[in-house]
């Protein structure tokens, strides 16, 4: 009776808990970490990017670097091709992801020297604005004598006085696509920062025009400038795509040619005397005849 059956264990196995499982913590196969603390020079790049289920493995690869490099730096197609084995046509298109999914702004200034560039901010958490972004200041309604406000249109970046004329101008002639779209100098006011924001965005002012004047209804409008107020707000075109800059031209080649005089092969649009025979023949006509 006093025999002891080493097989039965000593004590009942109190059950391990699935996350404190010791199993759990080193697994025998898929991915194990070896990480060591950074101190300097490194860059916290949040989950919502480093895992985005929509964004390419060149969209992330593009934002972990945009995201790395210190203010002021280029990262222009150009720029970025230079650095990386990808070609332009892959990187803008990487770009193009960033942008749509909001890891990057871009926005449209005029520099001092009259010159609209594109500012590019990289934004680590879309939808969040930092303290050092500017907020847009909520824009105001404009009111009509009747007491009925206008719309809000899109601004452009820059206001400047020669890019509100062109669209206070475009708007003054609606009157001639339309008599019903005539309108007063107040509602044409509020709605000439929109159309220079249309403008702003390398719309040609024949296409706003297209866009603001079809496919109006066919009876009397009763607010024609609350209609186009809607329009330039709710047809507002993309700012213009990434892309890169267009190589010029290759030179024109013309074919080969035997020179009439010498026999010699040149390239030439037509058949006729090569270069040193038209130098030859016109000194010959210069030179003036013997007495």
């Amino acid at each position: 009776m006093d025999t002891q059956n080493p097989n039965v264990p000593s004590h009942a196995h109190t059950r391990v808990a699935g996350k404190k499982h010791p199993n759990r913590r080193h697994p025998h196969s898929g991915l194990v970490h070896d990480n060591a603390r950074h101190t300097t020079r490194f860059t916290v790049i949040g989950n919502h990017l480093a895992q985005h289920p929509e964004l390419s493995l060149l969209a992330i690869g593009l934002a972990v670097h945009i995201q790395s490099l210190p203010a002021g730096s280029r990262i222009d197609i150009k720029s970025l091709a230079a650095r990386f084995p990808e070609g332009t046509t892959r990187i803008a298109a990487g770009l193009r992801e960033l942008e749509a999914h909001g890891y990057l702004r871009r926005t449209r200034e005029r520099v001092p020297d009259g010159r609209i560039v594109t500012r590019t901010t990289s934004c680590n958490q879309p939808g969040h604005s930092g303290t050092g972004t500017p907020r847009p200041t909520p824009r105001k309604r404009t009111k009509q004598p009747g007491g009925t406000s206008l719309p809000a249109v899109p601004r452009p970046a820059y206001a400047a006085p020669t890019l509100l004329q062109q669209a206070t101008d475009l708007l003054s002639r609606l009157r001639r696509d339309d008599p019903r779209l005539l309108l007063s100098g107040c509602d044409t006011a509020h709605l000439a920062r929109g159309v220079a924001a249309w403008l702003e965005r390398d719309v040609t002012p024949a296409a706003v025009r297209h866009a603001l004047t079809t496919d109006l209804p066919p009876e009397p409008l009763r607010r024609p400038a609350a209609l186009l107020a809607h329009r330039l707000a709710a047809q507002l075109p993309p700012p213009p795509p990434f892309g890169a800059q267009q190589a010029p031209p290759p030179p024109t080649r013309h074919p080969l040619q035997t020179c009439d005089g010498c026999d010699r092969a040149f390239r030439a649009p037509a058949p006729g005397h090569c270069r040193d025979c038209r130098s030859s023949r016109s000194s010959r006509t210069e030179l003036p005849e013997a007495a």
